[in-house]
């Protein structure tokens, strides 16, 4: 059994960006193709920065499937949970490019995601309990079986949680997910009542949570960042990481330790893809055991160096390149 640093569970797919930027999509005639998904994304980043990773989700039996197989061996990320699923399509995800802060996504995940096909007893959970970090989504909740299965990973965790370095719930929020493909879609209201107490439930096996403001509105039901803190800290997480856009990073742990970072100013070409650099950033800074205001400074970093380029997956910073960054 591979133990490794990093394991995430969750999205996963193809991302088709257009290769000119402040086009709108009807007008771009060239497209780039690049591994996709949040929790994908994450364990990319990690591996950029040296730390062994590996994906737990599921692709269409098709072609794209295959892409992204090989993006994850290419990136040096271990492939060996992703799986496939005959019935539906890998996912692929559109976006516009209107910098700095305007880039509208656009999912064609129905009639179904593969990685909401996860099923609980086919997690490898001696390799997800081993794992140093695991990191899960708040889209993985939004349908069954991942449901079912994300809980279950996290319960796994919970038996092992004084030996691991973090359980991390990125909160993750895309309401036009939930209900997808039944008979009547959710409305972003219903959508939030009903992700609310899975949330809380993720919460309570977790020991790091990570989200925007609305994010932790949906998890917790408060907006004031240091609020939103103390409530995923009352939820049961050991440390809360709440992205502040404009105003940068604030981190509070259950010790007392607070940290408040500003975003590191570059010019933006593509903002998509910076909270997963900061995502694979956190979870090398924990298993360093860096100071808590230095894991949020070279986070931070991190996703800023992703912000200023093109692409995500391909676009994930190394090492020598953060620390330059944070050098000036």
């Amino acid at each position: 059994m591979a133990r490794h640093e990093v394991v995430t569970m969750g999205r996963i797919g193809v991302d088709i960006y257009p290769l000119q930027t402040g086009v709108p999509l009807p007008r771009v005639e060239s497209f780039g193709k690049f591994l996709g998904g949040s929790p994908t994304n994450v364990a990319v980043a990690a591996a950029r920065l040296g730390r062994s990773a590996a994906v737990i989700s599921r692709t269409g039996d098709d072609p794209f499937g295959t892409y992204c197989h090989e993006a994850l061996r290419d990136f040096g990320v271990d492939d060996r949970w992703v799986t496939p699923v005959a019935a539906y399509p890998t996912p692929v995800t559109f976006c516009e490019i209107f910098p700095p802060d305007d880039f509208p996504l656009y999912f064609y995940r129905l009639p179904k995601a593969p990685d909401l096909e996860i099923h609980e007893g086919e997690l490898e959970y001696d390799g997800i309990a081993a794992a140093e970090i695991f990191w899960m989504s708040g889209t993985g909740l939004c349908a069954e079986p991942s449901r079912t299965a994300t809980l279950a990973a996290l319960a796994a965790r919970a038996a092992h949680r004084a030996e691991r370095t973090a359980t991390v719930f990125d909160l993750d929020w895309r309401p036009m997910f939930w209900g997808a493909g039944a008979d009547a879609a959710l409305s972003e209201d219903e959508a939030k009542e009903a992700a609310r107490p899975l949330y809380r439930q993720a919460l309570a096996h977790a020991t790091v949570a990570v989200g925007n403001v609305d994010e932790c509105e949906v998890a917790t039901g408060v907006r004031e960042p240091r609020g939103c803190a103390e409530a995923l800290l009352a939820a049961g997480v050991e440390l809360a990481v709440v992205k502040q856009g404009p105003k940068g990073v604030l981190a509070v742990h259950r010790d007392g330790t607070v940290a408040e970072v500003p975003p590191h100013p570059v010019e933006v070409v593509n903002g998509l893809g910076a909270g997963d650099s900061f995502g694979g950033s956190l979870c090398h800074g924990l298993l360093a055991g860096w100071d808590l205001e230095y894991v949020m400074r070279y986070a931070n970093a991190a996703g800023a160096l992703v912000a200023s380029r093109l692409a995500c997956s391909s676009a994930m910073p190394e090492p020598h390149e953060v620390e330059g960054l944070l050098r000036g």
